[in-house]
């Protein structure tokens, strides 16, 4: 049998919350079935066919689906979901740890896409466009996103919370589009082009020799 090993921000998650972790067999899928069967209900039946404006109004949605759901008899218990939560469960929970738990960060590789933008959990972060096709760390905290290449800071962004946002930087664009220019009207002057008609210019320099004159 081989070793397990688990990732290292995994077991200091473990350790914060007092759990141990235990891994499944591998091939062995009973060993976590019903874990699966749990998560494949609440895609079908919770979220599948469902779109949701916010991330808000998704969990508005699950806590009163759950709310049903619990009291729904099961097919394999044949009782509410409730009714053993309450006999069975409840007293074998603890309390959440009562020191303040540290705060962890993420750290992820990611290649900048052509868009200059890169994911994280699905929400997209700008970094400056001469890194497009290049690979970043990027340092995931619970308030802020910072972007790093070679090292070296390109990108500092408040943390998104909503799925599929994007959060850009619009400096991080500059210099992807040349300047717009305004092509003269057929049959006009070219210096038209700059606001200012012929008559504008020939009143200048009637202006300029009458003072030479004078």
């Amino acid at each position: 049998a081989g070793t397990v090993r688990f990732h290292p921000a995994w077991v200091e998650f473990c350790r914060d919350w007092d759990v141990t972790p235990k891994a499944c067999g591998p091939y062995r899928a009973r060993t976590k079935g019903k874990t699966e069967s749990g998560v494949k209900y609440v895609k079908r039946n919770a979220l599948a066919g469902r779109g949701f404006d916010s991330f808000g109004a998704m969990e508005r949605h699950l806590e009163e689906w759950m709310a049903e759901a619990d009291a729904r008899v099961h097919g394999t218990t044949h009782e509410r979901p409730l009714d053993r939560f309450e006999r069975e469960e409840k007293a074998a929970l603890r309390p959440l740890p009562s020191r303040p738990l540290p705060r962890r960060q993420q750290r992820l590789k990611r290649k900048v896409a052509n868009d200059a933008l890169v994911d994280v959990d699905t929400v997209r972060y700008s970094v400056p466009h001469r890194l497009v096709r290049e690979s970043v760390e990027v340092q995931v905290g619970e308030q802020q996103v910072r972007i790093f290449h070679a090292g070296k800071l390109v990108a500092t962004h408040a943390r998104g919370k909503e799925p599929h946002a994007r959060v850009v930087d619009e400096a991080h664009w500059e210099g992807l589009w040349r300047p717009r220019t305004v092509e003269p009207v057929e049959g006009s002057s070219k210096l038209a082009v700059h606001g200012r008609s012929l008559e504008d210019y020939a009143a200048v320099v009637e202006h300029a020799g009458k003072r030479g004159a004078a």
